[in-house]
């Protein structure tokens, strides 16, 4: 993108600190809304549990008594009061246990997750924190602080796993969802207004590894690879070891 991405630079007592540059591998990627909502559907869909069940007209407790004779009482005919058309009954095509979880390729929730980022980042919807250095964990300087950065409804903040102090400060917040660098996903940006990273975290996400350069292979390299993996030569036949014996004198 032509234009320098940045995020609204904070203290931790809210006072603004100006503007922080954010990493164009990582928030300034063109966001895919396709693979973006095939990736939080497969997300959703490995939440579920999958254990509803019901049962079926074989499974439910009795029923194993016509309940009246074939003819001649002028009612239709039933052979168990356990049909799913009886109260009581068996359910007919009801749920059963499954597995809901769909195979994501992990190329493909990079390439959501640095999307949903990236929107963030162009909607101006980022925040950054230089440090939360509280001496002790308290919730309302915690409320304090989201209130002064004007950060919205929905919150999520992206915490160091050393951030003790913070973690104790904004998890009584119902409004603030909490999580670490190496657990974003693309369904947890996109449910938040906001996203908060600390100068710490930032980094941590920013650093994106850079693919490995290539380099033209050896020719001398490939030719004793070559040798090496070719089949040894078969030992030529003994003409003397074919003789009959009874030839031999």
């Amino acid at each position: 993108m032509a234009d320098e991405l940045t995020a609204q630079l904070f203290a931790h007592d809210g006072s603004s600190k100006g503007t922080v540059a954010l990493e164009p591998a990582v928030f300034g990627v063109e966001p895919n809304v396709a693979l973006m909502h095939q990736v939080v559907t497969a997300q959703l869909a490995g939440a579920r549990a999958g254990s509803h069940s019901t049962k079926t007209r074989s499974e439910v407790r009795g029923g194993g008594r016509k309940p009246w004779r074939q003819k001649g009482t002028g009612r239709a005919r039933h052979g168990s009061i356990r049909s799913p058309i009886w109260t009581g009954g068996g359910i007919a095509h009801g749920p059963k246990p499954r597995d809901y979880s769909q195979r994501t390729p992990k190329k493909m929730k990079r390439k959501a997750l640095l999307g949903a980022l990236s929107d963030r980042a162009m909607g101006g919807q980022i925040r950054v924190v230089e440090s939360i250095g509280w001496d002790a964990p308290k919730t309302a300087s915690a409320n304090a602080l989201l209130t002064k950065m004007d950060s919205g409804r929905k919150i999520l903040l992206v915490l160091s796993p050393t951030d003790e102090i913070a973690n104790r400060s904004f998890r009584n917040l119902s409004n603030v969802r909490l999580t670490q660098p190496g657990q974003l996903n693309t369904y947890d940006v996109l449910w938040s207004d906001t996203l908060v990273f600390t100068s710490d975290t930032l980094d941590m996400v920013s650093s994106v590894p850079s693919p490995a350069p290539a380099t033209e292979p050896d020719p001398a390299a490939v030719q004793a690879t070559e040798a090496a993996a070719a089949p040894e030569p078969e030992p030529a036949a003994d003409p003397v070891a074919n003789v009959d014996e009874e030839g031999e004198s």
